[in-house]
């Protein structure tokens, strides 16, 4: 393969990936925690919903919601995070990137 070529080879991959990754981004991401935190994120990971159950706003509940956000918050970022990588590995062969 010459030199052009690879190059339209790689721009080609870059239109792929770009797309796909904007597509990604629209997607929305539900989990919810305890049955009584929910939260939903884009696949941008911007978070667009929190939900709390009125049952779990007791005072002394307060430590056990706030973890199941964070946790729910982290297993969002880490399947989008996923999806992204698997995304960049279909297209380009491996993860992170063109790697140039």
């Amino acid at each position: 393969m010459n030199m052009q070529q690879m190059m339209i080879q790689a721009q080609k991959m870059q239109r792929e990936l770009r797309k796909a990754k904007e597509e990604l981004a629209k997607q929305e991401f539900t989990v919810t925690k305890g049955g009584a935190v929910t939260v939903t994120m884009k696949g941008d990971r911007t978070i667009i919903a929190v939900s709390i159950d009125e049952d779990a706003f007791e005072k002394e509940n307060k430590e056990m919601v706030e973890e199941l956000v964070m946790m729910a918050t982290n297993e969002l970022y880490e399947k989008c995070l996923d999806l992204e990588n698997e995304i960049e590995e279909k297209i380009t062969g491996r993860t992170g990137g063109f790697g140039f």
